[in-house]
């Protein structure tokens, strides 16, 4: 390897955009580019010194990312780094507001996009920053009250940032990060998916290979250690994976994966969610918590190549096992994994294959040679995929997915690919009946078109098919099949683009050097003319059957339909294609074939004249010498004034072809001249329409700059053929360097000649405009129309040669403008301006929308439109991925590709380098809008919205100068706005669904003037609430604020940090800038002015809160806006600010409002606001070592250790007295110390140090005194208290986490001061059992537990006395709808509290959970609310879990459903803490293994027992006791309900001592599906279902087969019966893990051979099933010794018949050899079913075998023929190819068994 610094000094020089050397103007680029950059520096420098981060730091941080849009990251490595650092110390800063933030990470992403530029030594970033950040937002304490508002973006910004940075953490980062997350890895508390979630997305895997010892070797072992041992997919599995597959690939070759890959290829089979068995009970959580595939794609193609070869193996075992659901007949919500996986496990491969062969080297590092994946491989590979690929090609998804696999498939192996698809695509062009086989191959050979044609070493023969399929592709032109037409076109462009259509059979007789492949090509491409022709011949049908001449001119519909619009682009563009492709010779013909079909025929101009125009503007384009002569320009026809259908068709004509290279129009402009002076001014509308298109692309052409031609090789291809060979070139890509552009730049004569015809043209028109609006003129309205007409046309005809508006712009690059001459621009809009103000005044609509596209375009307009843009950019993508090749990368396209991406970039540069400079014409204009968008017509106004919002969008600033005017019709006391006008303005406030929302800029000056608009406009006379449309936009409005709103920041300060490396940034050279430093007055005036801003926020902060409050006080005001209002208010809260006293007041009384919207407003912000008031609490470190007198274990161990033992619940050592209770170490979050401690662990200081307790109301601040006086009044209370305790929505109803955090801030901010007046409600409430009562006493009590935490001894115990009794009598009157409620209260209550402090609540929990006193169901509610609480202390109370368990099991025989359930779920809760995982000691709390033995123990009578198990327990308790067996039946059920509790939730599946409750389920469980079955029945069978889905050990292997064959001799068919099923989907769901151990495989190879031949016919059958479903998902495979077993077993001879009486009918119980011929025959069969879709080579024998037996007795001959059906039917689709394995003689047989015989014979 190299040495680094050998790697760091290869060029890793700027990257910049290479498409802007290749420009006609590319040299001039350099300088402007350092100017640029200089500029940037040293604005953005100095904005930082000057501590203003807005508006400076975020307009030139904007210019800086337009720098690198228009160049790429052309700046020295030290600016690089720099512009970087500077970045991250800006978005770290921690008060920074939101949107600013998000501004500039995605700059800093963008910045750090390529990290192949910058290396671990240019670069070290730190990583807690961005930890604190994450941990501010996305786990933000506040966000919930509603004190901080994020955008929902805010989340995938950060984690993209974050990946961004990770290769640049320092080697020390690893250790830091696990030091700092581990303690957090207790896999029973959310925080273990917070844990998981953090590695995921910091932990750095890029270190290189010296370093590996600091980076994943530190942690590797340990996680997948944790992952082999979870079986049940938890919420956090997922992210491990995603881990292990970037480690896996960012060091393919350092790791050993291959112990671990069964398990791996097991989980992702999983994963994949497939069907298998009939009845299968899907658990929803594998869906929800499935693997992502892509992470699973990159983690399979990591591992593959190297010496093993294991992962090649598992993943063809893989591939086997599913491909049968790739079928098209299968359906189902797996099939889109499927497909992905498909489509991602390629790309995959040729990303990685790009990696290793074709890749630069970075200072990544490389893959060792041992590992990078050898030709073998590879091909290994592609055959592996290539059948599934072929079935998914006609899935019902469509064939997306598998036409781009074969696209990557056919860069790597295009012999191995390209046959099979060319197979299926020749059949499917022949085939009339099916048009989807069609659409479905053709779009995958698109696909595979690049490799085709360029063939290559690897298939020398693909180009030869190319001729065959473009000639039998033509019918499929066909005006009858949209969806065919569509993609026959792009078939036939794809392979045009690629060739040259050059006819070389010449070159025969000249050459003799060339190989069999080029002498068959070169005969070949004689048919290319042929081709051309026929492909016209079939555009001229599709165009002639669409020309429905009679209906189009009556109805006057000026469009085409969509379709028609989508086929006519498809016919031109594929045209142009072809004619661009020909050579010479061929496109003479083709070119007199389209101009005599043009002159020859007259057409409509609206669809047909439009296609067939668009054909010669296609052939004019091209060749243009040859083809303007044949324009028939005959003059007497225009004289006419009657417009004839001839003369339309003409213009038509004219006006398409016009659209060449300008160089080639001056030739004609006389004559164009005059045309256009007798056209322009024509009456009838479509001819003068026409006519104004004639001038706009004369003047386009002539003005701007394009490329002219698009061949596929420089030069095109009219060399002779002795010096140009083309079939060299059949797919050969476009040579970056060499691409030998020809561009139009407009020549002096050229723009001579545009103004020439603006002069002639635009200049009357505007003089009579201007007259017309002054009054001196007469027009009619058509006339002024028509001259608005003339006006836009030539305004974007013209637009890049007219300079903006008003006041000279910044010369950025090259303009053509000239500014001697008038600049039509000014007048256009000064004109206009005055028309719209004439026109206005007389009000006439027609005109104003010409008007509103002149006035937008005046705006806008400089040469191309951003949409039309936007447009093109998406579409070039598309085609780029279709045609890409990624195996070689480094910009392979074709060559009209890459000339299409240098426009595009030219385009780009005219889009954003103009000038968005606000100046005041623009401001006039803009105003205009405004005016219109208010105006009285509702078109208009819509029209004129759209142009506004767009004008916003463009201009710097302009917002703020506009929001007094729209406001302006909001105010209450004008008195003649109309209702129109007041809808626009509430229009123009909302904006359109992407724009800038003027109602919701992020600003203070905005929001303080637009919401007291808002809401004051309720009583403005023009306002009706009875109109539903202005009803709607005030709530969209209020909608689209909340929804959009984000914290606006108060504290815009700049760490010292960043302005140092502001300094350094302003120093550095390559460009410097000429800008010495700032002096130190300026910086401080700058701090002066930060300080100024900061107070300036302040204050619009307090009066907008203030003005709000004024509006909502106004009377009468409508209850809407008063809603409005508060809603406004409670954005305002903020975590760093206090509310003003004035707005907690006013909540404070909301919260007794009459409305009950407003409060559920105000209870949410009371909750805020007594979160702002909440004082700090001290906190202390402690060392947990100390306080349990151990010492530091010296490696990980998890679970109970001597040294978090403290830490438990133990009733001998509980602080029940004041000196316990202050000695006592408090830990309240649940997770501390389960894994590790952390490295500083605080708790909370003693009593004294806190803040006091029981103050007096004089020592309150102002705001806490507000609410305490309102909660101390018994009467503010009491109608709270009532309002509380109303229902909402009936039934609906739940506990309500807001009125619990209300609560809990009263208690915890005034400790127990408003006990006195709660305490009688809370003892009336709790005595009244309605649902709603009891809703609010749980939630007060919650609050009270919670709120309660830091009081004193006294005050808890006082707390205590009053709790107890409550509980007792609320646990006493739960009803059914209460008991949810109280489980959430209770839950709550004891949620991240230490359980030392809640002693009396669990003791009396725990009191006696199943008194039977109320009934079964009062003892369910009670188990369920004691669940609550338990399970929010997980581990720390093993103690409480001992005594329940103790107390449950002599109670497990129950007989009453629903506490059996509860019971089952309580279980689960007490063994959870019971995990297998590694590095965790055993646990204190109960162990499944002990309480299993103890129950088998007591299921002895059953399981020794033989006869049928029948549920004959009555429901009620017989007197005296039962005999044992009912006894163990009732323990039976509760068992099952656990065990189906715990197939959910635990982490781990069956303990190998609930594996020998097997046998008894097996001989339980109904075999029909029929749920009239008791529910022990339908439990043992669901718990089958669910264990045989659970994921084994490898140990745990031999036990449960051990299980199995010892159930097989059981003496009940129906046990035997069921193993077969569970079997199915044990061995399905854990493949690979079978399939690594071959003694198991054996064993089940030998298991359902034996029971093949079980003497029940039902066993028999299953057993063949499953035999068959063995063999289909290639576990078992058809070998030898197998077939010669079946055949032997078929030829038993059997008894004869007996000569039977005729009266008997005895049927004779089956000998047993007719039972071993059945079982071989069922065998055979088994083999046969099991390749549904295809034929092997042993299948045609097995089918004469089978045959032999139609005629055995039954059931034998039943089964005969079901499996004769089913072969018929699976194969029936495909015969023709089947067809072929099977000899003649066979064939016959076989007719004669699949054709039922004739009814009559």
């Amino acid at each position: 390897l190299f040495p680094i610094s050998l790697l760091a000094s290869l060029g890793r020089g700027p990257k910049e955009i290479v498409y802007n050397k290749l420009l006609p103007y590319g040299e001039r680029l350099e300088a402007e580019a350092a100017r640029f950059l200089a500029q940037i520096k040293e604005n953005l420098a100095r904005a930082v010194q000057l501590q203003e981060l807005w508006p400076g730091g975020l307009f030139w941080t904007r210019k800086l990312s337009t720098y690198i849009r228009l160049y790429g990251r052309k700046f020295s490595r030290e600016d690089h780094v720099l512009f970087i650092k500077l970045l991250y110390e800006l978005v770290t800063i921690p008060k920074l507001e939101i949107s600013m933030m998000q501004g500039f990470a995605r700059l800093l992403i963008n910045l750090l996009k390529k990290k192949e530029l910058l290396s671990r030594d240019d670069l070290e970033l730190p990583w807690r920053p961005l930890y604190e950040m994450l941990e501010r937002i996305l786990y933000s304490k506040t966000e919930h009250l509603g004190l901080n508002w994020f955008p929902n973006s805010v989340e995938s910004v950060l984690k993209t940032l974050v990946k961004s940075c990770r290769p640049y953490f320092p080697e020390d980062a690893t250790a830091e990060m696990l030091d700092e997350w581990r303690p957090l890895m207790c896999p029973f508390d959310v925080t273990m998916q917070k844990a998981i979630t953090y590695f995921e997305l910091f932990l750095p895997t890029t270190l290189p290979p010296e370093l590996h010892q600091k980076g994943f070797r530190l942690w590797f072992d340990e996680f997948i250690g944790l992952w082999v041992s979870v079986q049940n997919l938890p919420q956090w599995e997922g992210h491990l994976v995603n881990l292990f597959a970037r480690l896996a690939t960012d060091n393919i070759g350092y790791i050993d994966w291959d112990p671990y890959v069964p398990k791996i290829f097991t989980r992702i089979l999983r994963s994949l969610n497939l069907p298998v068995g009939s009845n299968q009970v899907v658990v929803p959580r594998f869906l929800t918590n499935a693997y992502d595939v892509g992470h699973a794609v990159m983690w399979i193609t990591a591992m593959m190549g190297g010496p093993s070869k294991l992962v090649q193996k598992h993943l063809s075992g893989l591939f086997n096992s599913i491909a049968s659901f790739y079928h098209p007949s299968n359906n189902g919500r797996w099939l889109n994994k499927l497909m992905k996986l498909l489509q991602r496990l390629p790309s995959g491969v040729v990303r990685r294959l790009h990696r290793e062969r074709y890749k630069k080297t970075t200072w990544l590092t490389p893959v060792p040679d041992s590992h990078k994946l050898t030709d073998q491989d590879v091909t290994d590979f592609v055959e592996c995929i290539i059948q599934p690929v072929l079935l998914a090609m006609f899935s019902k998804t469509g064939s997306l997915e598998a036409a781009q696999a074969l696209q990557n498939l056919a860069l790597m192996r295009p012999e191995l690919v390209i046959p099979p698809v060319l197979e299926k695509t020749y059949p499917a062009l022949e085939t009339l009946t099916e048009p989807h086989q069609l659409t479905a191959t053709l779009s995958c050979v698109i696909g595979v078109a690049r490799s085709l044609v360029s063939g290559g070493k690897w298939f020398p023969e693909g180009p030869t098919h190319m001729l065959p399929l473009l000639m039998r592709a033509l019918p499929g032109v066909d005006p009858n099949d949209f969806s065919k037409c569509m993609i026959t076109f792009q078939f036939i462009a794809t392979f045009s683009t690629l060739v040259p259509l050059v006819d070389c059979s010449s070159v025969l007789q000249e050459r003799d050097d060339l190989s069999e492949v080029e002498r068959e090509l070169c005969s070949a491409t004689a048919e290319f003319e042929d081709f051309v022709l026929q492909f016209m011949d079939r555009c001229f049908g599709l165009i002639e059957s669409s020309t429905l001449e009679q209906t189009r001119e009556e109805t006057e519909t000026e469009k085409m339909t969509h379709l028609e619009s989508l086929v006519e682009l498809g016919l031109s563009s594929t045209f142009s294609t072809i004619l661009t492709q020909c050579s010479k010779d061929i496109f003479k013909v083709a070119l007199e074939k389209v101009f005599n079909f043009a002159v020859s025929n007259i057409f409509e101009t609206r669809v047909a004249g439009r296609m067939v125009a668009d054909m010669c503007r296609a052939a004019v384009k091209v060749r243009e010498n040859q083809c303007l002569s044949l324009v028939p320009l005959d003059d007497d026809v225009l004289h006419d004034e009657e417009l004839d259908k001839e003369l339309l068709w003409n213009l038509q004509l004219l006006s398409e072809i016009t659209r060449v290279d300008g160089k080639k129009l001056l030739l004609y402009r006389e004559q164009l001249g005059k045309i256009l002076q007798r056209t322009l001014h024509l009456t009838c509308k479509q001819g003068y329409i026409l006519s104004c298109n004639l001038l706009h692309h004369l003047l386009r052409s002539a003005t701007l700059i394009y490329p002219t031609e698009y061949c596929s090789v420089p030069g095109g291809f009219d060399k002779p053929l002795s010096e140009y060979f083309p079939i060299k070139d059949w797919g050969k890509p476009g040579d970056l360097w060499n691409l030998d552009i020809q561009w139009h730049v407009p020549s002096s004569e050229e723009i001579n000649f545009a103004f020439y015809l603006l002069d002639t043209f635009l200049q009357p028109e505007l003089i009579k405009l201007e007259q017309y609006a002054t009054g001196k003129l007469e027009m009619s309205r058509d006339d002024v129309q028509q001259c608005l007409a003339i006006v836009h046309n030539c305004l974007i005809g013209s637009g890049n040669v007219l300079p903006p508006l008003k006041g000279e712009r910044v010369k950025m690059f090259p303009f053509f403008a000239d500014l001697s001459r008038e600049n039509y621009r000014e007048t256009i809009a000064r004109v206009t301006r005055k028309l719209l103000h004439y026109l206005f005044s007389k009000i006439i609509t027609l005109c104003l929308f010409f008007f509103l596209q002149v006035i937008s375009d005046v705006l806008q307009f400089q040469g191309s439109h951003k949409h039309e843009f936007d447009s093109r950019w998406k579409s070039f993508n598309l085609v780029k991925k279709s045609m890409e090749n990624r195996l070689q990368g480094k910009k392979q396209h074709i060559r009209a590709l890459l000339i299409d991406r240098v426009m595009l970039q030219h385009e780009l540069r005219t889009l954003t380098m103009e000038g968005c400079e606000y100046k005041t014409s623009h401001q006039e204009m803009i105003r205009d809008l405004l005016c219109l968008s208010t105006s009285s017509y509702g078109q208009v106004r819509s029209k004129a919205q759209q142009a506004f919002f767009t004008a916003l969008g463009t201009y710097n600033f302009c917002c703020r100068d506009i929001i007094p005017l729209v406001l302006e019709f909001l105010r209450p006391d004008r008195q003649d706005v109309t209702q129109k006008q007041f809808k626009g303005a509430l229009y123009c406030l909302l904006g359109n669904h992407s724009g800038v929302c003027l109602a919701n800029l992020h600003d203070w000056d905005c929001i303080a003037q637009t919401w007291p608009a808002i809401v004051s406009s309720g009583l403005s006379k023009a306002m009706s609430l009875e109109k539903p449309s202005i009803v709607r936009l005030f709530d969209d409005l209020a909608e689209k604020i909340h929804r959009q709103y984000e914290t606006i920041g108060l504290d815009f300060a700049v760490p010292e940090k960043c302005i140092e490396v502001a300094v350094m940034l302003q120093k550095s050279e390559h460009p410097s800038s000429n800008f010495t430093g700032l002096r130190s007055e300026e910086i401080q005036l700058g701090i002066q002015r930060q300080k100024e801003k900061n107070a300036e926020a302040l204050r619009n902060y307090e009066n907008l809160v203030n003005m709000l409050l004024d509006c909502v006080e106004q009377r009468n005001l409508p209850w809407k806006f008063e809603h409005i209002s508060i809603g406004f208010l409670s954005l305002l809260l903020r975590d760093d600010r206090i509310l003003p006293v004035r707005a907690i007041k006013f909540f404070v009384q909301c919260l007794n409002h009459d409305a009950i919207v407003v409060r559920k407003v105000a209870i949410s912000a009371v909750a805020g606001i007594l979160k702002q008031l909440k004082r700090t609490h001290k906190k202390v470190p402690v060392c947990p070592y100390e306080i349990s007198g151990n010492p530091k274990p010296s490696s990980i161990q998890a679970g109970d250790r001597p040294d978090n033992q403290w830490l438990h619940y133990d009733s001998q050592s509980l602080p029940k007295t004041k000196e316990a209770w202050e000695s006592c170490c408090f830990v309240e979050k649940t997770h501390w110390g389960y894994y590790t401690w952390p490295q500083t662990m605080t708790v909370y200081a003693p009593v004294e140090h806190q803040p006091k307790l029981g103050r007096r109301r004089d020592e309150l601040t102002e705001a806490e005194q507000i609410i305490y006086d309102h909660f101390s009044d018994p009467k503010f209370v009491e109608q709270l208290i009532k309002f509380l305790s109303l229902e909402d929505r009936k039934g609906k109803d739940k506990f309500n986490p807001r009125r619990f955090c209300l609560f809990k801030g009263l208690f915890r901010n005034f400790d127990d001061a408003f006990l006195p007046v709660l305490q009688p409600h809370l003892e009336q409430l709790v005595a009244d059992s309605h649902e709603s009562t009891q809703r609010c006493v749980a939630e007060i009590i919650a609050g009270l537990i919670r709120g309660s935490k830091h009081w004193t001894f006294e005050k808890v115990e006082k707390l205590w006395k009053l709790l107890c009794p409550l509980l007792r009598t609320a646990l006493s009157n739960i009803t059914v709808e209460t008991y949810n409620d109280w489980g959430t209260c209770i839950a709550t209550s004891c949620e991240s509290r230490d359980p030392r402090k809640l002693h009396w609540l669990f003791e009396l929990l725990l009191e006696s959970p199943l008194s039977g006193e109320g009934g079964s169901f009062v003892d369910a509610c009670r188990l369920y609310v004691l669940q609550g609480g338990l399970a929010q202390q997980e581990w720390r109370v093993p103690e409480l879990l001992h005594r329940l368990l103790k107390y449950l099991e002599p109670k497990l025989t129950q007989v009453y459903k629903n506490v059996r359930e509860r019971i089952g779920s309580v279980l689960t809760y007490i063994f959870m803490i019971d995990v297998s995982l590694p590095n965790t000691a055993a646990t204190k709390s109960p162990r499944v293994h002990e309480f299993t033995a103890r129950i088998l123990e007591n299921l002895k009578p059953l399981m020794e027992a033989d006869e049928e198990i029948q549920n004959h327990v009555m429901e009620e308790n017989g007197v005296g006791e039962q005999d044992e067996r009912t006894q163990g039946i009732k323990l039976l059920k509760t068992i099952l309900k656990w065990l189906m509790a715990s197939a959910g939730r635990s982490f781990s599946t069956a303990v190998t001592e609930q594996l020998q409750l097997l046998p008894l389920f097996f001989k339980i469980a109904p075999v029909e599906n029929d749920n009239s079955y008791d529910e022990l029945k339908r439990d043992a069978k669901m718990c089958l279902s669910l264990m045989s889905q659970g994921l084994l050990y490898p140990q745990q292997v031999p036990l449960v087969l051990q299980v199995l064959k010892q159930t097989a001799r059981s003496n009940s068919w129906h046990a035997r019966y069921t193993i077969l099923t569970y079997l199915q989907t044990m061995v399905f769901y854990n493949l690979f893990i079978f399939l690594n151990n071959e003694e198991a495989v054996n064993d089940i190879r030998w298991l359902v051979i034996k029971l093949l031949e079980d003497e029940q016919l039902e066993v028999r059958e299953m057993a063949a099933t499953t035999l068959s479903g063995l063999l289909q998902c290639n576990f078992l495979t058809m070998d030898g010794p197998m077939q010669t077993h079946f055949e032997q077993l078929c030829k038993m001879r059997l008894p004869k018949k007996r000569k039977r009486d005729l009266g008997s009918v005895v049927d004779t119980i089956p000998s047993g050899d007719l039972v071993k011929r059945h079982a071989g025959v069922l065998g055979l069969s088994a083999c046969i079913l099991s390749s549904p879709y295809d034929v092997p080579t042993w299948m045609p024998q097995l089918l004469m075998d089978l045959s032999a037996h139609l005629n055995d007795p039954q059931p034998i001959e039943m089964t005969v023929k079901k499996t004769l059906s089913n072969f018929r039917r699976t194969h029936h689709d495909n015969w023709q190819e089947h067809k072929q394995q099977f000899t003649d003689d066979q064939l016959l047989v076989l007719t004669d068994l699949l054709v039922s015989p004739c009814y009559y014979a």
